[in-house]
C-alpha cells in the first residue's frame, strides 16, 4: 500500500436501508424513521462507541427542514452530547454530506463521523407559498425554483432532453442502456449483492429487507413503445428515466489512524472532491465536470479508474457524461443504477458510496490485495455536480 497521511479520511463502514418506491413498501415511514436504523446498525457493525460520534452530517433535498441530521441521531440513541448538520445540495446532498465530513476530518484529526443522506418521498411535507391576501388561499408548489429565471430552471426531464439533444444521445442508447440497469440490477439482487449493505426496516409492522424496483420483466420490445414523457417527439421516456424513491444511506468516515485503532479490517481512502457549476439548462452535464476536474487534480485518467458509480437519474444524462470523460458505458454502475433501484433524492449520493465499498470489497475477494481505484458521481438540479474519488485498501494484514 503506498504511505498516506496519518488523518487521510477513511471510509469504513457503509450501509443502507432497501430502495423502495415512493408511496410504496416505505410509505409509512419519516425520513428520520429511515435513517436511524442505518445509523445505529453502522455503531454497531463498527464497534465505535455513540459518545466517540463527533458529529452526524446528513443530505436531505425535501423534507421540512428543522435539522434533520440531528432528530435521526437522537432517534438512533446517540446521546444529546452528539450534535447533527443537515445539508441541502439537492440531489447531490448524500455525496456532499460524505464529502464535508472527509474534510472535517482532515481538518480536525481524528474524530468519527456518521454521513450520508435520506429522502422519504412519500411523507415530504407540501409546500405552498403564502398568499399577500391574508384570506387567500396559500400556493402550493411542487417544487422549488433552483435558479433564477433568467438563467432557465428546466424540470428535470427537459433538462436531460436538453442533454441528448446537446450531446447528440440517441433514443436507441438510452434504452438500451436504461434496460442494461434493470438487467445487472436483476442479476445482482438474485447474486445477493446487495444483502451484505442493507439494513432490514420495519415499516408499519411489515419488515421490508429487499429492494423492489428493478424489473425482470422489462424488454427491448416494451422499452421502445414508451412515449416521450416530457418533450413532445422526445426521446426522454418514462422507461428510460429513473423513478422517484425512499431510502436511507450513510457511512462510518475518520482517520487513517483511528480507523486502524478501531481494528478496522478495510476501507475506502477519500482521496479528493469536487463540485462544480454548469448551464442550468443542461445540469444533467454537471457532475462530468466535476470529475474531470477531480480526475486532473490528481494526475489520474479514466483508464484507471476501477468502478464508476453514476447516479442515474436519466440515461441521457448518464451517457453524455460518461462520453465527456471518456469512460466506456459498460464499466459503469455494475450492479445496475438508479434508473432500475429508484432516486431518492438527498439519499442517492450517499448510496453511490456505499455501492463502492461492497464491489471493492467483492473485487478484493476475488483478486486479494487489490486497491480498486473508484470515481463517484451525482448531477445536481441548478445546474452543479458533484464527484469524489476513493482507493479500496485493506488496513489488516489479516
Amino acid at each position: 500500500m503506498v504511505p498516506v497521511p496519518s488523518r487521510q479520511p477513511v471510509i469504513i463502514a457503509a450501509l443502507r436501508t432497501p430502495i423502495c418506491r415512493s408511496y410504496g413498501q416505505l410509505k409509512s415511514m419519516r425520513a428520520e424513521e429511515l435513517l436511524a436504523p442505518v445509523l445505529r446498525s453502522l455503531l454497531t457493525a463498527t464497534g465505535v462507541a455513540d459518545a466517540a460520534v463527533c458529529d452526524v452530517v446528513i443530505g436531505n433535498a425535501v423534507g421540512g427542514g428543522g435539522n434533520l441530521a440531528r432528530y435521526a441521531a437522537l432517534q438512533a440513541g446517540l446521546p444529546v452530547e452528539v450534535p447533527g448538520l443537515t445539508v441541502d445540495r439537492q440531489c447531490g446532498s448524500g455525496l456532499d454530506a460524505i464529502a464535508l465530513a472527509s474534510r472535517l476530518v482532515a481538518a480536525g484529526g481524528n474524530g468519527i463521523y456518521l454521513a450520508g443522506g435520506v429522502e422519504s418521498i412519500s411523507t415530504a411535507p407540501l409546500r405552498a407559498r403564502r398568499n399577500p391576501d391574508p384570506d387567500g388561499a396559500p400556493d402550493f408548489f411542487t417544487r422549488a425554483t433552483f435558479v433564477p429565471p433568467e438563467f432557465g430552471d428546466p424540470d428535470m426531464g427537459v433538462a436531460a432532453e436538453n442533454v441528448a439533444r446537446e450531446f447528440g444521445i440517441t433514443r436507441e442508447r438510452q434504452d438500451d442502456f436504461a434496460l442494461r440497469s434493470h438487467q445487472r440490477a436483476v442479476a445482482a439482487k438474485v447474486a445477493g449483492a446487495f444483502g451484505p449493505e442493507i439494513v432490514p426496516v420495519d415499516a408499519g409492522g411489515a419488515v421490508v429487507e429487499a429492494d423492489d424496483g428493478p424489473r425482470a420483466s422489462l424488454k427491448a420490445g416494451l422499452m421502445s413503445r414508451f412515449p416521450a414523457a416530457f418533450v413532445p417527439g422526445g426521446t426522454v421516456t418514462a422507461g428510460n428515466s429513473c423513478f422517484d424513491a425512499d431510502a436511507a444511506s450513510a457511512v462510518v468516515i475518520t482517520s487513517l489512524e483511528r480507523a486502524q485503532a478501531l481494528g478496522a479490517a478495510d476501507g475506502l481512502l477519500v482521496l479528493g472532491t469536487d463540485t462544480a457549476g454548469v448551464d442550468p439548462e443542461l445540469l444533467g452535464i454537471g457532475a462530468s465536470v466535476a470529475a474531470k476536474r477531480l480526475l486532473a487534480g490528481l494526475g489520474l485518467g479514466p483508464g484507471e479508474l476501477d468502478l464508476v458509480e453514476f447516479n442515474e437519474a436519466f440515461a441521457s444524462q448518464t451517457l453524455a457524461c460518461l462520453d465527456v470523460l471518456g469512460v466506456d458505458p459498460e464499466r459503469a454502475n455494475l450492479d445496475g443504477g438508479a434508473l432500475a433501484l429508484g432516486h431518492g433524492y438527498g439519499a442517492s449520493g450517499a448510496v453511490l458510496v456505499t455501492r463502492i465499498l461492497a464491489q471493492a470489497r467483492t473485487f478484493a475477494g476475488r483478486q486479494p490485495g487489490r486497491e480498486s481505484l473508484a470515481l463517484a458521481m451525482i448531477s445536481i438540479a441548478g445546474g452543479m455536480g458533484t464527484a469524489a474519488m476513493f482507493r479500496y485498501v485493506q488496513l489488516r494484514g489479516d
